[in-house]
């Protein structure tokens, strides 16, 4: 069975809208490697969108030249959508239907490295569900004053260990935990 991890930046106090995080190179390195760790991804609409307007476009320069290989990661990668308001995807997507449980578990029945999520709504869907195998946050050195914050509506708590901790260059910290069961 091929675990569902979860991955996000957030600041020290809680914000995880990725405009409140300024990426460097070693960020995004880190984050390839997350991406290397998984065979599909798996987003809900917003998330998708957002990924694929930053990601999708052949290179033009537009970004730093350290950004390619993640950019060039994210496109190759296999994506699973969930939204009740698309019709369609594309960029080597596909919209899974249905009842999510269902959807999520036949995902991790099949074959492979994992399953990478994003985002701040279908994660806390999939929390709730008990279906998130590993937690990696990417704590800033930052405060940024704002929200959205995370799993804000849980319906109970999760309890966690820390499985792994990597500090990067910047001050930031990739902690890595897996539920306790």
């Amino acid at each position: 069975m091929r675990p569902l991890r979860y991955s996000i930046n957030v600041t020290l106090d809680g914000c995880c809208d990725h405009r409140a995080i300024v990426p460097d190179e070693e960020l995004h390195r880190h984050a390839a490697e997350t991406l290397n760790r998984a065979d599909a991804l798996l987003f809900g609409r917003v998330t998708y969108e957002m990924m694929e307007t930053a990601f999708r476009p052949a290179w033009t320069g537009e970004m730093p030249a350290w950004m390619e290989p993640f950019r060039r990661t994210i496109d190759a990668a296999k994506k699973y959508v969930v939204s009740s308001t698309l019709a369609r995807v594309d960029w080597n997507a596909e919209l899974l239907s249905g009842d999510l449980r269902t959807a999520v578990e036949r995902l991790k029945q099949m074959p492979g490295k994992g399953l990478l999520v994003g985002g701040v709504t279908l994660p806390l869907a999939l929390a709730d569900l008990g279906l998130i195998d590993e937690y990696q946050l990417v704590v800033h050195p930052r405060l940024a004053g704002y929200g959205p914050t995370l799993f804000a509506g849980l319906s109970k708590p999760i309890d966690l260990k820390l499985v792994d901790r990597h500090p990067l260059g910047s001050g930031a910290v990739a902690l890595r935990y897996e539920p306790r069961r």
